[in-house]
């Protein structure tokens, strides 16, 4: 069995789908669907920079997932592979999710790229810029996690926001609890703990209002569901009707990304061939999660063609 998955923000680079536009019309074509959509030149900010400006979340969101569903129409229109008929399952990391959902019939490319959009808007707005961080917990546990963070909270906000592999956890919250947090690090077993370059602190309660902004958007958003199991990141299960799948994605945005949880039972039920999409940043994850799955990066038109022969 297999699942096709989606990559989230930090996987967006200068340059990223360049190459893959000038080789296919069917990549160039959502880029310009994206485009149209969203009123900009996000395609041209891809391919040209600054990194400044396509590193801003509400670029960033878009990008990610126009640059991994070019590659998935590219395998799908050249490569004459029907997604329904190869992958058992999709899943994706945090906006990937939206990516995900999309290849699965559950949003068209444009509506996507508008909830992209607005979400990362939204996200970055509800939060004064300084008020917020996150830090990556490197060689710590979910459990770890949890304790440093209730230690380092202090009556503010520090929680679990992205649950990744087994030696990965990222905490978000208010910039002083998150900064506790990586001072007490070594007292908690955890080996070190990095203050990652973001503009908000994602997946905490301080999205609230980010939360608020997309359940009215998603509440006005026509959806026939999913034709695949999508394994949504706040349950780490399977969910295909749309009324459950918006309500999900309001979740979402203070939840947790439980990704670790996610390959987990996507493994235990079978599947152990996992396919990413535009981008090398999940395929480590699902290694050290489920270490006998096989995992493949699909970014190239010469990656596409060799995923074409391999399935």
């Amino acid at each position: 069995m297999r699942a096709f998955i989606f990559p989230g923000q930090g996987s967006q680079a200068v340059g990223m789908g360049a190459a893959l536009a000038a080789a296919s019309p069917f990549a160039r074509q959502v880029f310009e669907e994206v485009d149209e959509a969203l009123g900009q030149h996000l395609f041209r900010l891809m391919s040209e920079g600054p990194e400044a400006d396509l590193t801003l979340t509400e670029n960033a969101q878009p990008a990610i997932m126009a640059n991994a569903l070019a590659t998935l129409r590219v395998l799908e229109k050249e490569g004459n592979i029907a997604i329904a008929a190869k992958a058992d399952a999709v899943a994706g990391h945090s906006l990937g999710e939206y990516s995900a959902l999309s290849a699965v019939g559950a949003f068209d490319v444009a509506t996507t790229a508008r909830l992209l959009k607005l979400r990362g808007q939204s996200m970055q707005a509800a939060v004064p810029v300084g008020e917020g961080a996150m830090a990556a917990l490197l060689g710590a546990d979910i459990e770890k996690a949890e304790a440093l963070a209730t230690a380092a909270a202090q009556g503010e906000v520090c929680t679990v926001a992205n649950d990744n592999d087994p030696g990965q956890v990222v905490i978000s919250g208010h910039r002083g609890a998150i900064e506790r947090a990586i001072e007490l690090v070594k007292d908690h077993g955890i080996k070190r703990g990095i203050l990652l370059p973001v503009s908000a602190p994602f997946h905490c309660p301080l999205m609230q209002p980010a939360a608020d902004a997309m359940a009215q958007a998603l509440a006005a958003t026509a959806s026939p569901g999913a034709f695949l199991p999508v394994y949504a990141n706040v349950t780490a299960a399977p969910v295909s009707d749309a009324e459950t799948i918006r309500q999900l994605l309001v979740e979402q945005v203070t939840g947790r990304v439980r990704w670790r949880e996610s390959i987990a039972a996507m493994f235990d039920a079978g599947i152990t061939d996992f396919v990413e999409f535009g981008g090398k940043v999940l395929a480590p994850m699902v290694k050290r999660i489920a270490p006998d799955a096989t995992v493949t990066s699909v970014i190239t038109m010469d990656d596409i063609e060799a995923l074409v022969g391999r399935i």
